[in-house]
């Protein structure tokens, strides 16, 4: 099996848990993040590269990769063009730019939702949900819960 490639040449990075990375990583495949990373993460933009961030993992700083996939935390912006996934445990302390996303209740992010269509980002509206306003329509007091509604430009 010695130099024959596997999967047609495609390769996982593994950070793994008792490993602290500082400094930017490059990658171009799978990147799976357990340990912690301190620096900003890469991949080549229009690939179908993707970094995985497991529930042990942390990333202190920003993330470009077309996929992300996040049940750790990560304090950083966030810039996928293709697919976000922020699974139960994703703690998010920064902005997320997205084209595609997921969010799995228990999920929390401490910025903004930014759709990004193309390069360009769209118009968010944020406003309280349905159950957390008031007969009058008020919003209640100490509402946590906030739902994103896309206003086309």
């Amino acid at each position: 099996m010695l130099g024959k490639k596997v999967n047609g040449g495609a390769g996982i990075t593994l950070i793994a848990n008792n490993c602290e990375l500082s400094g930017d990583v490059h990658f171009s495949d799978e990147l799976q993040v357990n340990g912690t990373i301190k620096g900003n993460i890469f991949a080549v933009e229009g690939s179908k590269a993707v970094v995985v961030v497991s529930e042990k993992g942390r990333v202190r700083g920003d993330i470009r990769v077309p996929n992300v996939v996040i049940n750790g935390k990560v304090h950083g912006d966030i810039h996928s063009g293709k697919h976000v996934e922020l699974a139960a445990k994703a703690e998010i302390k920064g902005n997320v730019y997205y084209n595609l996303i997921e969010m799995v209740m228990g999920s929390r992010v401490d910025g903004k939702l930014v759709h990004v269509k193309d390069g360009k980002e769209s118009k968010l509206e944020t406003r309280p949900l349905a159950a957390d306003l008031t007969a009058e329509g008020r919003p209640i007091a100490k509402t946590s819960a906030v739902s994103a509604v896309h206003k086309s430009a």
